[in-house]
This record gives structure tokens, C-alpha cells and sequence, in this order.
């Protein structure tokens, strides 16, 4: 029987992140599932499941006979063969095991290998009983082979399962890059379009109103050329998070477009539309934003579109009215909320 360098083959390092819950003690139930059929079929005291060289925290602080059985199996050197001792008292050197020579007497101890997919040792199943078993034999160790075979596909399809996991997270993550503005972290126009079309078809079922805000940066251009686009990406992050602030969770902010801004508002009122805008100007106007150590007076004109007063507008129109609210706030001299209305043009 060849041993295998315990401290080379019982690393948790070969144990893979998806697996390492195990060694750390948290045995899932399917574990127990598989210990409990491995006590039923060989009808002995326990089957304990190994991982590594450090047997899990018992809750009684490893009083309970479980726990000593347990401590025992893990008092065992790793093996790349199985074990059996038919009778542990004349077995060398378990016959010196203070729980064979003592309580609690343990006189029957078997174990087979279990291998990660890396075909690298990472623990052993293991069977203890308090009456020898003379009779253990071929036929009961590939039994047990069969028994560490089940924990091997655990562990192979707990990898599976995480692999999928971390596919789909980065898939998740890969996705939400794609809708997100990389500049000032907003939702990019293709999302805050599809959030518009999303709402308007719930606010419809739901027969409450859908608003909707086309704020503009006013004179951006003119940051631009005169403190150079860097400064001006810097002003369009700090407009944005100012904006930001003034919505709730359940609202939606993108940007539409070089400077502008699109706010959905599902659920809200012409009236409450026409109020977060106000309180969105007076955001951006309250306080100068110091970039490059110039403080910039910075200003924004909207324009808000409701269902409220266009009850059949698609959002394609609800856009197009509000666009010429916001233009009217442009030639209006800027810095203003204008309310689109059916007799605006």
C-alpha cells in the first residue's frame, strides 16, 4: 500500500473555490445524503466524509461521539489506497489509537480515496465501527469505491455549477457595460429607450400616467472650447450625478444625447414630472461646479411631456413634445421648465 505525502495531497489549495466550502466544514446535506447511505449499506457506526487535514468545528466543542469518530477519521493520514482494518486492535499502527485503546473502543476502520477532477488527492470516505469485520471484502471495498465515486461527481458538478454561475455574472456584468454610459455611468440611449418602452406598456396596464423629461446642458458647447473637453466630460459627470439625485429608485435617468438627458417617470403626473424637473434646475444652478479652478454658473432648460395631456402619444411623440417644450425653454432665454402642451409648437 504506497502513502501519499499527506501535506502535499491534502493542500486545500488543490481543492478548487467552488469546493472549498466543504473543507471549511460546511458539509452540504447532499454530503450527509451520501454519509448516511454509506452507514445503511454497510450498517456500521458512521460514514464520515473527509476533506483535507482539519476536521470541521463541532458545535459541542467535539464531546460527542460523532465528533470524536469524526476527529479520528481526520487523525488519519491520506492515502491514494484504500484502507481497510478488519479489526483495528491488531492493525499496525492503529492499534495505538487512543480511541482504539480507549473510549470509545473504535475496532473497524475503512477508507477509500476521493480525487478532484485534477486527479489530485483531496480526501477519503470512511467507514468506523465498534465490532470487527472479519468478513470485509473485495466485493465491500469496491462498494465503497462506488461510495467515493459519488463524492468525486459532487465536487465535478459543484465546478460545473459554479462555472455557470461565473459565466452568467460575467455575462450580467458584460451586459450592464452595455447599457451603461462609460463616461458618466448613466443608462446609455439604447437602454433608457427600451426602459421607456417598458414603462409605457406598464403605466398603460396599470392605467397611470407616464412622464418623461428632455433636459439640456445649456451652453456646453462653449465649455468645450473654452476649457477643453476634458473639463467638459467632468462637467457632464458632475450635471449627471446632480440630476441623479433629484429622482427616485423606480425612475430612470439616460443620457440622450452629446449634453442632453432623458428622465423617465413612471406612475407620475404632468404636475409631479413639472416638479422634479424645477427641483432638477435648481440642482444644477444652486452652485457653481469649480473645474480646473474655475467655477463654472451652470445651467440646465427642460422639457416635460405626460401622458397625462397627450393620452395616446407613442414614446417616439411623448419625446418629440417634449423636445419642443425644451427648445421653447431655449428660445425662452434658457435656465427654465417649459410643460409641453397640445397647442405647443
Amino acid at each position: 500500500m504506497t502513502r501519499v505525502d499527506s501535506a502535499k495531497h491534502s493542500d486545500t489549495s488543490i481543492l478548487r473555490p467552488e469546493q472549498a466550502d466543504v473543507l471549511n466544514g460546511d458539509v452540504d446535506q447532499q454530503m450527509l445524503r451520501i454519509s448516511r447511505i454509506g452507514k445503511t449499506l454497510f450498517d456500521v457506526a458512521n460514514c464520515v466524509i473527509r476533506f483535507g487535514d482539519t476536521p470541521p468545528v463541532s458545535s459541542d466543542g467535539g464531546r460527542s461521539i460523532e465528533a470524536i469518530e469524526t476527529a479520528f477519521c481526520y487523525s488519519m493520514p491520506l492515502q491514494d489506497e484504500p484502507v481497510v482494518a478488519p479489526d483495528t486492535r491488531s492493525h499496525s499502527p492503529l492499534g495505538q489509537h487512543r480511541a482504539v485503546t480507549g473510549a470509545p473502543y473504535i475496532r473497524f476502520y475503512a477508507s477509500h480515496p476521493v480525487y478532484n477532477g485534477d486527479k489530485a488527492l483531496v480526501g477519503s470516505i470512511n467507514l468506523v465501527d465498534y465490532a470487527p469485520r472479519p468478513a470485509f471484502r473485495e466485493r465491500d471495498i469496491q462498494l465503497l469505491a462506488d461510495l467515493a465515486a459519488l463524492v468525486e461527481r459532487e465536487l465535478h458538478l459543484r465546478l460545473i455549477n459554479a462555472s455557470q454561475l461565473d459565466l452568467q455574472k460575467k455575462n450580467k456584468n458584460l451586459r450592464r457595460k452595455s447599457l451603461i454610459d462609460p463616461l458618466i455611468g448613466t443608462w446609455n440611449r439604447g437602454a433608457i429607450m427600451r426602459i421607456l418602452t417598458i414603462e409605457a406598456v406598464r403605466c398603460d396596464k396599470a392605467g397611470v400616467p407616464l412622464s418623461l423629461i428632455v433636459a439640456d446642458l445649456d451652453f456646453f458647447k462653449k465649455i468645450n472650447d473654452t476649457y477643453g473637453h476634458p473639463a467638459g466630460d467632468t462637467v457632464l459627470v458632475k450635471v449627471a450625478s446632480r440630476l441623479r439625485s433629484c429622482i427616485r429608485p423606480q425612475e430612470a435617468l439616460g443620457r440622450y444625447g452629446g449634453e442632453e438627458f432623458l428622465i423617465v417617470l413612471p406612475g407620475s403626473s404632468h404636475a409631479t414630472a413639472m416638479a422634479v424637473a424645477e427641483r432638477m434646475r435648481l440642482a444644477i444652478v444652486s452652485q457653481p461646479e469649480v473645474i480646473a479652478g474655475t467655477a463654472l454658473n451652470l445651467t440646465i432648460s427642460a422639457g416635460v411631456a405626460s401622458t397625462d395631456l397627450f393620452p395616446t402619444a407613442t414614446t417616439e411623440e411623448l419625446i418629440s413634445r417634449a423636445d419642443m417644450a425644451l427648445y421653447a425653454a431655449k428660445d425662452a432665454g434658457r435656465n427654465r421648465v417649459v410643460k409641453a402642451t397640445p397647442d405647443l409648437s
